[in-house]
């Protein structure tokens, strides 16, 4: 049997001297953060939302600048434009570069530079309203899935009806019925765009529903809607970002076929793709006729597509 030796009495000193605890037995300090759990200021840099940090790339940024230089083409249209878009001359298919005109005339002596401008106006004004349309009602019908089984079977037989028809086809009935204008050419590129962004946010509800925070959130009890709206829906919507991108490009071909083949917005009102159209019989004799409006469509497609890939990339890490 051991006996402990008598230290005797601790002297004052001794007390008030701190006890210091072996090491690896105190609290575990996290990289980047206090003790209280606070975020610690690193060097001075914050972390950007990942859609920025996509944006901020040489693709994206490319893609920026060509639309960018399109779009302000088209709202500047009224100052840069030298003439009315509809404004005739005596010189019928006057080549580049003539006084006055600087991407020469078309076969009525209109100025090409003004119709491309007001061209670019117009296809923006309908793209503007027709994606916006049908990204809206696409998630409604996603949303409306989301609630019953029975809604579910609905809303993807209508997605199925519309998908059903053709985008040519689809233009030529609803034009049939309305007219050529457009209206016509709005509702084909809205109906055109239901079933891509409510499809997509439907898979993403699908998904997002067997996450544990949702059974959490019901197990705290948040009722169904709320769950769908406050937790669901903005987890699942990362992927509609890409999609406005894909679908305004979707948008351009659709109206640009649209009036190519005459059944879009109505002469004498110049788009892209009337200028383009009425310059098929002269591209032999004129063939900076078509220059315009081909450079004009394809630096805008480019550009979406640039900016529609940066951000697919960003969703998919």
């Amino acid at each position: 049997m051991t006996s402990t030796p008598d230290l005797g009495p601790a002297s004052p000193a001794a007390l008030r001297k701190p006890v210091r605890a072996p090491r690896g037995t105190g609290p575990q300090k996290t990289p980047g953060k206090l003790p209280g759990g606070s975020p610690r200021k690193t060097s001075g840099k914050t972390s950007r939302h990942p859609y920025l940090t996509a944006l901020s790339t040489a693709r994206a940024r490319t893609g920026l600048v060509l639309v960018g230089a399109v779009v302000l083409a088209g709202l500047l249209a009224p100052l840069l434009a030298g003439h009315g878009p509809t404004d005739q001359s005596a010189l019928s298919l006057a080549a580049v570069g003539t006084p006055g005109h600087p991407l020469g005339t078309d076969d009525l002596g209109r100025d090409l530079l003004s119709r491309v401008l007001y061209g670019i106006r117009a296809d923006l004004g309908i793209i503007a309203i027709a994606v916006p349309v049908g990204a809206a009602l696409g998630c409604l019908f996603a949303l409306a899935a989301a609630t019953h089984p029975v809604a579910d079977t609905i809303v993807q037989r209508i997605f199925d009806l519309i998908l059903a028809f053709p985008g040519l086809i689809l233009a030529l009935a609803v034009t049939a019925i309305l007219g050529p204008g457009r209206l016509p050419v709005v509702l084909v590129i809205a109906l055109a765009e239901i079933p891509a962004f409510g499809r997509l946010l439907r898979g993403g509800i699908l998904v997002q529903r067997e996450r544990e925070y949702v059974t959490a959130a019901r197990v705290g009890g948040s009722s169904g809607p709320r769950v769908l709206v406050r937790h669901i829906l903005p987890n699942a919507a990362d992927p509609l970002i890409v999609q406005v991108a894909v679908s305004l490009t979707v948008a351009v071909f659709i109206e640009g076929a649209m009036s190519f083949l005459g059944v879009g917005v109505r002469p004498p009102e110049p788009t892209l793709g009337s200028v383009l159209s009425q310059s098929m019989p002269y591209l032999a004799q004129a063939p900076h006729f078509a220059a315009g409006p081909l450079i004009t469509v394809t630096a805008l497609v480019l550009g979406l597509s640039l900016i529609a890939e940066a951000l697919n990339r960003e969703v998919r890490r």
